[in-house]
């Protein structure tokens, strides 16, 4: 059974079990709808990836319960408005601009409506959930109830610790005020800049601060992706001296991790210096030689970007193109097989060597690559 379809028959049960009087059809839609259009994105997820996919559907389960299932669509929308609405941020920008505004009669509910039918417009991602709702549901009901919660749920993405709907509402107001300039000084050249850019396709335009925002967020799930990544590739790293070595080498690489020198760790572990330099270099050797290449290979390539297959070793085009003149046939046969998956066995009879060889070839090549790394830093 596939991951998708694991979560598909996790979520249906937990549906049925928190609202036995609904069919099997709004069971199977709403499972559809959380668990998104893209299934097979599960099978290529890290055990951390996988962690934060099914917090990401709890979440999305949580704004469904709290504020639309079971509720009127004209209740529902106001549940959304004033759930946006009560944003400080959001609150107090769209207040400002009504106060310097010429209508000073609007509401913050009466701007807000304006930027959620534009986003329902113009927005790419949203503009797929709703044809992603209307292919888990024919019901009107049940479409709306998604819709809304799909939009909460967008909205509120964090984009530089700001909800992404403040983004949102400036380019609502640079489209809304293109023509506001009322006195042009006579003397100076005026040029105006829009933020916007013209498109081929179907939409008249682009928003320049979209695309900023969009590729922002990104930056910052991909930090977050990396500093989970980390923790993982530490803890492990720790279960490993624990195993391997003994305590003492874990609260070494604890205390490095917090930034203290040598002779402060020598201080803490109330040992001689000379000791913590040996210890040092023992951990060390194990980090690279053992845990990297052999224990936790994935892991740490996943982690520092340096896999042979996706990363040629970390290195740039120009450096992988130097490293692979300094190979020679047998290693350049090792490291073409390595990269179309082949396993050390399989490598080591085409090579008529032992697996320990390969293993040992492999370490050298590694090592190789990361001192080309280093030396360009």
């Amino acid at each position: 059974m596939s991951l998708a379809e694991d979560l598909t028959h996790k979520w249906q049960a937990r549906l049925q079990k928190d609202y036995p009087d609904h069919n099997l059809a709004v069971y199977a839609a709403v499972t559809r709808w959380l668990i998104g259009e893209n299934q097979e994105r599960f099978n290529q997820y890290s055990d951390a990836e996988l962690a934060v996919a099914r917090q990401a559907i709890e979440y999305r389960y949580r704004i469904l319960q709290q504020r639309y299932w079971g509720v009127s669509p004209d209740r529902a929308y106001q549940q959304l408005l004033k759930r946006l609405g009560s944003l400080f941020l959001i609150r107090s920008k769209i207040r400002t601009w009504i106060a310097l505004s010429r209508d000073r009669r609007r509401t913050v509910m009466d701007v807000l409506q304006e930027v959620i039918q534009e986003m329902l417009q113009s927005d790419n991602h949203l503009r797929r959930q709703i044809d992603w709702i209307s292919h888990c549901t024919p019901s009107y009901r049940l479409r709306n109830t998604l819709m809304l919660a799909s939009i909460e749920e967008y909205c509120l993405r964090p984009i530089r610790n700001q909800p992404l709907l403040v983004y949102r509402f400036v380019n609502y107001l640079r489209r809304s005020q293109k023509g506001g300039m009322t006195q042009v000084p006579t003397s100076d050249l005026v040029r105006l800049i829009s933020e916007e850019i013209a498109t081929n396709d179907d939409e008249s335009s682009l928003s320049l601060l979209d695309v900023q925002a969009l590729a922002s967020y990104q930056e910052q799930q991909d930090w977050i992706e990396q500093q989970t990544v980390r923790t993982q590739v530490k803890d492990r790293f720790l279960i490993y001296l624990a195993e391997h070595l003994d305590a003492q080498a874990v609260q070494w690489l604890e205390l490095h991790l917090q930034g203290y020198s040598q002779e402060a760790i020598a201080k803490q572990l109330a040992i001689p210096i000379q000791q913590v330099y040996r210890l040092r270099e023992k951990i060390s050797y194990h980090a690279i030689r053992v845990f990297t290449l052999k224990e936790q290979p994935q892991l740490v390539h996943s982690w520092l970007k340096t896999s042979l297959k996706e990363h040629n070793l970390g290195l740039t085009p120009a450096q992988w193109q130097d490293f692979l003149t300094t190979c020679d046939p047998q290693q350049q046969h090792l490291l073409e097989a390595l990269k179309a998956g082949k396993s050390i066995d399989a490598i080591a009879k085409e090579l008529n060597l032992r697996s320990k060889q390969v293993i040992s070839e492999w370490a050298k090549l590694y090592l190789t690559a990361q001192n080309l790394r280093n030396a360009a830093v």
